[in-house]
């Protein structure tokens, strides 16, 4: 049996993209045959990140990291973050001379830009450092691959995403009881996510926000009408999917959107802005309405037959992807 270890810094209290996809893959690849473990910040000591109080940066040393690893001894490394632990087993490989793989989850120079007077250039440069040493770079879409490549990125290959088509489905009850339509959003409650350009639409129908962030008791304050119902996960978050009419997606950074695959397997058209991620997800299939207007988009979602995009969801299954991700692997030798 293969063994697999991945690295990330982003694990479990945290709820968001990256950590349900990591999750799911180590579940797929575990029912294939491949032996998963991860390295995570609950095998160590952790302080609060500042602004992100909710993630956890692991308090350790290059020994700690590399005492992890033997014990596991993988056959295969990954490495998904670039926090602490990334940098961490990073050097521990190339000092070992093992060839690791690594993946691009999340356009950090922007959401630093959003922040902090941080110059994306510099961002960038320390990511192409990060990367480029790895055997792999696997990415979620191909405007995405072109971008990290016209940035330097090299030995980029595609890892995409899937959605559970079991738990995020149609259903018959409704447990949202608002005038409709109801356009909802899931996800960080965040800068970054560009959450206000939802909020301030002028549009039939109530919004509902579901997660939790920063700028969570600030928006609830300033946006009464909306509704903020906080973190849901599970049959709770499906459930409520499956209440709304439109899924707005107002984020312009985001590389893919795992949310947008679940809005869609509940039969939710998604309104969002023709930018990378909803680009590659939805572009022209119909399943969606993008316009850099987003109240335009909006108004086009609801027109949407929600069939059309249950139907294109069938297509976005977690057995392919974990099968990608291990192909790359194994392609790779990484």
């Amino acid at each position: 049996m293969s063994g697999l270890l991945i690295v990330t810094d982003a694990w479990h209290p945290q709820v968001n993209g990256v950590v349900r996809s990591l999750d799911r893959l180590g579940q797929e690849l575990t029912k294939q045959g491949i032996d998963v473990n991860y390295l995570t910040p609950l095998s160590f000591k952790t302080v609060p990140c500042p602004t992100y109080p909710e993630i956890r940066l692991s308090l350790t040393l290059t020994r700690g990291v590399a005492k992890k690893i033997d014990e596991i001894n993988p056959d295969y490394i990954h490495i998904s973050t670039e926090g602490p632990l990334g940098f961490l087993a990073r050097r521990y490989c190339l000092k070992r001379g093992k060839a690791f793989s690594t993946s691009y989850h999340t356009r950090f120079p922007e959401y630093l830009a959003a922040r902090f007077p941080v110059p994306v250039s510099w961002s960038y440069a320390a990511l192409r450092w990060f990367h480029n040493r790895g055997r792999c770079c696997m990415v979620a879409t191909p405007s995405l691959k072109r971008d990290l490549e016209a940035r330097g990125f090299s030995r980029l290959c595609y890892w995409g995403r899937g959605v559970d088509l079991g738990l995020f489905r149609p259903r018959e009850k409704k447990v949202l009881d608002y005038p409709g339509p109801l356009l909802l959003y899931v996800g960080r409650v965040a800068v970054e996510k560009n959450i206000q350009a939802f909020l301030d639409l002028d549009v039939e129908g109530t919004k509902v926000v579901v997660g939790d962030g920063p700028q969570r008791g600030q928006l609830e304050k300033q946006y009464p009408d909306v509704k903020f119902l906080g973190l849901h996960e599970g049959e709770d978050l499906a459930e409520i999917y499956a209440s709304c009419d439109v899924f707005v997606f107002p984020s312009k950074t985001d590389t893919f959107g795992i949310v947008l695959l679940e809005a869609m397997a509940s039969g939710l058209p998604v309104a969002a802005y023709p930018v990378m991620g909803p680009l590659d997800v939805i572009g022209d299939s119909g399943a969606g309405a993008l316009d850099e207007d987003l109240s335009v988009a909006v108004k086009k979602a609801l027109t949407i037959d929600p069939q059309v995009s249950l139907d294109y969801s069938k297509q976005f299954s977690w057995e392919a992807c974990s099968r990608q991700f291990w192909s790359n692997l194994e392609k790779d030798g990484a």
